[in-house]
């Protein structure tokens, strides 16, 4: 037994000495990043290869405000063009790419999307050979249910949906999905410009699942949203940035992360976690079916998992890292972050989207589709009002004069 010991200690002992060899086999990429050097990163270069890029806006670190330029350090280090381009929710991004009208080599839906791509055989197979980096990624997020086999997709971060206020703007903080039906924010909320997200947070609201089972419950929960609809001053995507940063709403609902980003650039800003619970989502780097250059995008997505990679890119955008070596390497103020890495209390309170079945998700567009126009038919229809109202008056008017120059002729 003790002869078992000292192998075990002298194994430790092996291992530990061996860590600095491992640590400097890497190569230096820019002054701030390193990668792997076990992995054949030039194989491409001289080739004129380009790949495109499709992904969420403020979703990677960009070289502004003295960040890395992963795009930059990717196009260095490879010789592959990155034609990088950005959409605003799932749902835009599935309408293009099911129209044909561009072809990507990587995109980033989220969990619920994903199933839905997969089930159209809208993705590609990845070769996981030419990804070694993907075993990084925390086991808690490997196989999930979206991707079972883990066949898709490779984790890129992680996020919560909740509700961002101006601090200078109301009474009293929010803390309810509930508050956003409240007539004292009347005209100064902003919702979701998607209807998963904005369904979730009726769903929330209302005691209803926020993957709902049938057209009859997506009915329901609608109804909340065409209630919830005089007060909202608009429904935004990425437009969220400039209205709540601006000051020109008071309560808003976004995704954690770029909460992180818009609180920095105004400090009356401030974030809530409502009581009822929120929608965990994991975004992932995908290859579209379309894709001709599946080895290069390969490479991209082994260089996003990178850890020096990961570690710029949480820190630029703010959201929740998948792997635990990124985490241990990030700045403290985003570690502790309640936003980015909440309590064991609210990560309980936590659902994540489901694929939905066809019936539901075609309820469920054209629900959102009248809830969203719901408005605007009435306006339309108050105009018309409104303008026959004037052409009888003008006619009245009319006919009083002809009435009045009549009888002064008696």
């Amino acid at each position: 037994m003790k002869r078992f010991a000292v192998l075990l200690l002298a194994l430790a002992m092996t291992v530990c000495c061996a860590m600095p060899a491992f640590a400097a086999g890497t190569i230096e990429v820019t002054e701030d990043v390193s990668v792997s050097d076990d992995y054949d990163w030039t194989r491409f270069k001289g080739q004129n290869v380009a790949i495109n890029v499709y992904n969420w806006g403020e979703y990677i670190s960009n070289g502004s405000d003295d960040s890395v330029d992963v795009v930059a350090a990717f196009e260095k280090l490879t010789g592959i063009k990155v034609n990088y381009t950005t959409f605003d929710s799932n749902e835009s991004m599935y309408a293009k790419l099911k129209s044909g009208a561009a072809n990507y080599d990587v995109v980033i839906p989220s969990d619920y999307m994903v199933a839905k791509m997969i089930a159209e055989g809208m993705l590609k197979p990845l070769n996981y050979d030419n990804i070694p980096n993907f075993k990084k990624i925390n086991q808690e997020y490997v196989n999930p249910d979206y991707d079972p086999q883990n066949a898709y997709t490779v984790p890129y971060m992680l996020c919560t949906t909740g509700i961002i206020y101006n601090t200078t703007m109301v009474d009293k903080a929010p803390t309810s999905w509930a508050d956003l039906w409240d007539e004292q924010y009347a005209g100064n909320i902003l919702m979701f410009n998607n209807s998963r997200d904005a369904y979730a947070i009726a769903a929330f609201k209302s005691g209803h699942d926020i993957n709902p089972q049938s057209t009859e419950e997506v009915d329901e929960v609608v109804e909340e949203l065409k209630a919830q609809k005089p007060l909202v001053q608009a429904y935004v995507m990425d437009e969220i940035f400039d209205k709540m940063i601006g000051g020109e709403a008071a309560v808003g609902v976004y995704y954690s992360g770029d909460a992180i980003t818009m609180i920095d650039d105004n400090p009356d800003l401030a974030w809530v976690f409502p009581e009822e619970g929120s929608v965990l989502s994991v975004d992932c780097m995908t290859i579209p079916a379309a894709s001709e250059h599946q080895e290069a995008a390969e490479m991209f997505i082994n260089f996003m998992c990178e850890t020096d990679i990961g570690k710029a890119n949480a820190e630029y955008i703010g959201y929740t890292t998948p792997m635990q070596d990124v985490w241990e390497v990030l700045d403290e103020d985003l570690k502790e972050s309640e936003i980015a890495y909440p309590s064991e209390e609210k990560t309980a309170k936590e659902k994540v989207f489901t694929a939905l079945s066809d019936d539901v998700n075609s309820e469920l567009d054209v629900k959102w589709s009248e809830m969203k126009s719901y408005d605007e038919g009435g306006s339309s229809l108050l105009f018309l009002a409104l303008l026959a109202a004037m052409v009888a008056l003008a006619c009245f008017n009319i006919w009083r004069k002809v009435r009045r120059r009549n009888r002064n002729q008696y």
